[in-house]
Parts: structure tokens; C-alpha cells; sequence
């Protein structure tokens, strides 16, 4: 009897303990130590910009910092297996990044398993970015219906340079070809520091690129945009017309979000998104996302799932179309 008595308060004591181990956790506020973002490529890109952007008035918010951890390396893979590794279970750690890593990267790297909703859950859509279709001068075309009439008249007798094959760039403009029917040959380069200067040197005639890294050749003359690649017309470039105006449905602009590994409690992903829905409405965030082409949106996870599924859908076509293979 007396053992009984003696477990039994044993089991008490321990019940009570998990009790107040429980309840300290649900009231310890959060964040409760600095948060993690992790971006996929070195420093300088789109993402990266985004990440950082949106982390110093994050930061402001939330009463911790928000640090930048940049992990290059197999076209996300990397990233996610840092997110793994930096306890996600807490909620510190997410991965801020385009949607390559989710639309294209399992296309071209078959240790990319993850799969969204069950590894990887979106948490806010940041903002979106257009590319843009643009001619070398010497070409003559000055829009898309130009564009597309030169290119039918003499197939595979042009040239376009990308970022790199897989990139969402060499991707939009295979989507394009096919939805139209064009034979215009593909140069990949090594990223837009390579695929520019080709354009601008006339050793390709067209180029997909982001606004800000053509900007100064258009002013100058050396380069004429000819389309976007987003489903609405830029602010920075009104006067220049979507493929979707030709293609209904055509949208492969940039979308950079920011997404938790499975695991992480809903508490947090709540929090931060509904943060960064705040952060993007501020006056001098818009000003700098505008300034660099790039349109807030702070959406939630329910939207940024749509857009994503919307997004894999599409690449998936255009990867079949460019025949990507996973190695």
C-alpha cells in the first residue's frame, strides 16, 4: 500500500511538471530568440534583396532580429537541408526564395523531394517580378506582334540568350515558343552577369531579363523592351505589353516567398506572415520595391498556395517543352 501511495505521488509530481512545462512553453512569447531566413543563392539576387528588405522592419516588429543566412548550392537543396538542420520545430527558421526552388529545381535535381504542403509550407507570398522580352536594336522590332511576325518569317534563323537552362527565364521563353509555335534557337549562359552583355554585344539577338539589370542599356539604346512576362503590365514600363495580351493565361513573373518546413508551429507561421502583410504596406517598403520593379503583395499562406500550384503547373509544361531532365 505504501508503494502505491508513494507511485502515485510520484505520478503527480510528474504530471504537474509536464503541466508547467507545457504551459511555460505556450506562454513563452515569440519570437523568443532572433529568426532565421534562409536564402538560397549568394547575395546580390532578387531573393536575397526581397529577404533583406523585408527584414530590418520585421525585425523592428517582431523585437528580434531577423537574420539573412544565405546557402547556395543545388538549386535549393541546400536551403531546405539547412531549414532542416536549424530546428524548425521552434519556429525560428524559414526559407525566403523564388519559386524555382519549388517549380523548377525537382525538374533538373532529383535529390529535390520535398513536396509542398508535406515538407515545405508556404507562409506569405512577399512580392512578384517581371521579366522582360527584349530585341538588340539591330533586329528592328519594336513590340511583341512585331516581335512575333520576324520570328515566323524566318524560323530558327535567331538566337535568345538565358540565365541558364532551367532558369525561369530560358523557361519563359520556351512557354512562349510553344505557345505560339516560334523556332528561335536558346543560348544558355552562366546568370543575367553573362546573358546581357551577350545581348548588348549582338552575339544573341533577344534576351529574357529582370527590368533593373537592362534598364540603363534601354535608355541608352542598346536594348528595346518588348514584352513582359507577368499577367498585368508594369508600373515601370506601362507602354510595354504582357505576352498575356497575346497568350490569355501567360504569367511567369518572379514570386519570392517565404516558406517553413513541416513541423513548425502554426502559431509562428501566423505571426510572420501576418507581419510581413503589414511590412510590405509600408510607404518606404513600396517606394524600394517599386524603385527595383518589384510589386508587394504580403499575401498568406492560403493565396501563396494557389499561386504555387499555379506556378508548378506552368513550369512543369515549359521544363517538358525544353526537355528538362533531372541528373
Amino acid at each position: 500500500m505504501t508503494r502505491r501511495r508513494t507511485l502515485a505521488k510520484l505520478g503527480l509530481v510528474l504530471c504537474a511538471s509536464a503541466w508547467g512545462a507545457t504551459t511555460a512553453l505556450a506562454q513563452t512569447p515569440y519570437p523568443s530568440k532572433p529568426v532565421k531566413f534562409i536564402v538560397p543563392y549568394a547575395p546580390g539576387g532578387l531573393p536575397d534583396t526581397v529577404a533583406r528588405w523585408v527584414a530590418q522592419r520585421l525585425a523592428d516588429r517582431l523585437g528580434q532580429a531577423v537574420v539573412i543566412d544565405n546557402k547556395p548550392g543545388g538549386n535549393g537543396v541546400v536551403a531546405y537541408q539547412a531549414l532542416l538542420q536549424s530546428q524548425p520545430s521552434d519556429g525560428h527558421a524559414f526559407i525566403v526564395s523564388d519559386g524555382s526552388m519549388l517549380s523548377i529545381t525537382p525538374q533538373v535535381n532529383k535529390a529535390a523531394s520535398y513536396q509542398v504542403g508535406k515538407d515545405i509550407l508556404p507562409v506569405s507570398l512577399i512580392a512578384r517580378s517581371p521579366l522582360f522580352l527584349v530585341a538588340h536594336p539591330r533586329v528592328g522590332v519594336s513590340n511583341l506582334n512585331e516581335f512575333i511576325s520576324l520570328v515566323r518569317s524566318k524560323p530558327g534563323e535567331f538566337s535568345y540568350g538565358s540565365s541558364g537552362i532551367g532558369s525561369t527565364h530560358h523557361l519563359t521563353m520556351e512557354a512562349l515558343k510553344g505557345a505560339l509555335n516560334l523556332d528561335v534557337r536558346h543560348i544558355p549562359y552562366r546568370g543575367s552577369g553573362q546573358s546581357t552583355p551577350a545581348l548588348i554585344g549582338g552575339q544573341v539577338e533577344f534576351s529574357v531579363a529582370a527590368l533593373p539589370s537592362i534598364t540603363g542599356f534601354v535608355q541608352a539604346g542598346q536594348a528595346k523592351l518588348i514584352a513582359s512576362n507577368a499577367s498585368t503590365r508594369s508600373l515601370q514600363a506601362p507602354d510595354v505589353a504582357t505576352i498575356a495580351e497575346v497568350v490569355p493565361g501567360f504569367d511567369f513573373a518572379v514570386v519570392v516567398g517565404v516558406l517553413a518546413a513541416s513541423g513548425t508551429p502554426q502559431a509562428a507561421i501566423d505571426r510572420i506572415s501576418r507581419e510581413i502583410a503589414e511590412v510590405v504596406k509600408m510607404p518606404d517598403v513600396v517606394k524600394q520595391f517599386q524603385a527595383a520593379v518589384v510589386e508587394p503583395v504580403g499575401a498568406g499562406p492560403a493565396e501563396y498556395t494557389r499561386v504555387i500550384a499555379r506556378e508548378n503547373e506552368a513550369m512543369l509544361r515549359a521544363g517538358k517543352a525544353a526537355a528538362l531532365k533531372a541528373e
